[in-house]
């Protein structure tokens, strides 16, 4: 039926209506649609930690618009209990069967560990890992349901950057905080630098206070340079007590491979968690594509950042090569490395 201004007042009306009708159910089609599949996301650690931040940017960017999102942080990093871990393991599973998600995104080692592996082993509902450190064997990847990208600190790169700024490197310190995560980073250090005649010791902290007392004791050591690993779960952490700390005591060469260690830190190769999270965020599209999860290889992360922090070399009267500090992004503080990752 054609209508003109001729039409009698209640048929436009009525048309209006009707009109308004079928535009609202299409709109509402095309957002069922668009939402039609839920993924969760599992973080074994916690909001405000900036590695695990980190993976959920590169979650979310990935998956904005193409899947309802719910998540679940297990909060394990601040919590280390094995019977803390076990129990938030059991809540995101009865999570995981409230919603019924059509396919999971596990990050780093504890989701796997606690909830992965004891309650979706060859499971029908498909996992894809990430931030996994070093290896996915202690968790018997891979699974009929499950795929991944494991996460791998660029040690070999970074040596072979220590050896251009020191002459002859023989010693080290590695300092972390006292975690199960850095004490297993620490062995793949310590085994790597020993191919090369490298003596790398570990040391780790629990408190703010601890790590201070080790910082000065290394920078006090013969040694050719100190590795500061990562100070998440030192749960009384002060930033801005280790700048101070870094400012008055540096003079040991310091690296790290993690961005936020930069303000304590003069140069860096670090990981980049988004890269984790983006690619588990694509893979879990495939997923949803109809690609079975066991098609895809397990993969390691391919790319790093370069930093260099020009304030701690200079008090430390070392110089980086030329090369180095062409490529390294030029940081000294926590806003500063936040605008070099935008």
């Amino acid at each position: 039926m054609e209508f003109d201004h001729h039409t009698l007042p209640a048929q436009r009306t009525t048309c209006r209506r009707l009109a308004t009708c079928a535009l609202l159910l299409f709109c509402a089609s095309i957002g069922s649609e668009s939402y039609a599949a839920k993924c969760l996301f599992v973080a074994s650690y916690h909001r405000g930690y900036e590695w695990n931040d980190g993976i959920e940017r590169g979650v979310d960017n990935t998956l904005k618009g193409r899947c309802e999102l719910y998540k679940f942080f297990m909060d394990t990093k601040r919590n280390k209990g094995v019977a803390f871990a076990e129990r938030k393991a059991l809540e995101a599973k009865a999570y995981i069967e409230k919603i019924e998600p059509d396919v999971v995104i596990a990050a780093d080692d504890n989701a796997s560990k606690y909830l992965v592996k004891p309650y979706f082993k060859d499971a029908r509902l498909p996992f894809v890992f990430c931030g996994i450190n070093w290896t996915a064997q202690p968790y018997g990847y891979p699974y009929s349901n499950a795929t991944g990208i494991i996460e791998v600190a660029p040690i070999r790169p970074l040596l072979k950057a220590i050896r251009q700024i020191v002459d002859q490197p023989g010693r080290g310190v590695y300092l972390s905080a006292d975690v199960l995560t850095e004490r297993k980073d620490y062995q793949r250090y310590r085994e790597s630098y020993a191919k090369k005649g490298i003596v790398l010791q570990g040391v780790f902290a629990k408190t703010m206070q601890a790590w201070r007392e080790q910082y000065i004791a290394a920078q006090a050591q013969e040694i050719d340079f100190i590795v500061l690993n990562n100070n998440s779960g030192i749960n009384d952490w002060d930033s801005r007590e280790a700048v101070r700390i870094a400012q008055r005591y540096n003079h040991v060469l310091t690296v790290t491979n993690y961005d936020w260690m930069m303000q304590y830190a003069m140069f860096a190769m670090t990981k980049l968690p988004e890269e984790q999270g983006e690619w588990a965020a694509q893979v879990a599209l495939a997923i949803l594509d109809g690609e079975p999860a066991a098609s895809i290889p397990i993969i390691t992360n391919r790319r790093w950042n370069i930093f260099a922090n020009p304030q701690l070399l200079e008090k430390a009267n070392i110089q980086l090569p030329a090369h180095l500090m062409h490529k390294a992004i030029k940081v000294a503080s926590t806003q500063e490395i936040k605008e070099a990752k935008l």
